[in-house]
């Protein structure tokens, strides 16, 4: 495995450590200040595989799948991290510290307008991912080291339409609660 592909493993590795780290410090040692800045570290572990990929291609090295995903890695943190970290919060304090309410389960048209924001978010995500991948590949300036960037972004591209065409079935046949079915 290349060394970008370690570093992919290891940022989201480093991700969720960061945010295991951030929710017992708030919610088990009661340290909101502590918690919350180990939660806003979150983005430095991106810019840390940004450099990475970019220090890699710059010496030379012909772009893989691997460098793709880094792009669209950090793309989908920027763009879902907080939503991520507001996920797996509410997920803490009601199963590990048995505070809150137990988190709510969505059907029919909420269902479908929530899974809507998601897609919109992805085609927030995508835009920043094919910008960091068209940066890269302009960067470079050499369609043969760059051919593993141009199919990721024309997969991505196909994989967003896909999304639309699942997010639409939702307000068509909406998500119903099993207790429905």
């Amino acid at each position: 495995m290349s060394m970008i592909a370690w570093a992919i493993v290891g940022s989201e590795i480093a991700f969720w450590i960061v945010i295991l780290m951030g929710l017992i410090a708030r919610y088990i040692f009661k340290q909101e200040k502590l918690g919350f800045l180990l939660l806003a570290l979150t983005p430095v572990i991106d810019c840390i595989l940004l450099v990475a990929t970019s220090i890699d291609l710059h010496r030379g090295a012909t772009a893989t799948t691997a460098h793709s995903l880094a792009a669209v890695y950090i793309a989908v943190s920027l763009v879902f991290g907080k939503s991520m970290i507001q996920w797996a919060d509410e997920r803490f304090r009601y199963f590990v510290t048995k505070q809150g309410s137990k988190p709510a389960k969505r059907y029919g048209i909420e269902f479908a307008k929530h899974y809507f924001k998601g897609w919109i978010k992805h085609v927030l995500a995508f835009l920043i991912g094919a910008g960091l991948l068209f940066g890269l590949i302009t960067f470079i300036d050499d369609p043969s080291r760059t051919e593993a960037l141009s199919d990721v972004l024309k997969i991505w591209t196909v994989v967003v339409g896909i999304d639309f065409i699942i997010t639409s079935t939702y307000f068509i046949w909406p998500k119903k609660a099993k207790s429905e079915l």
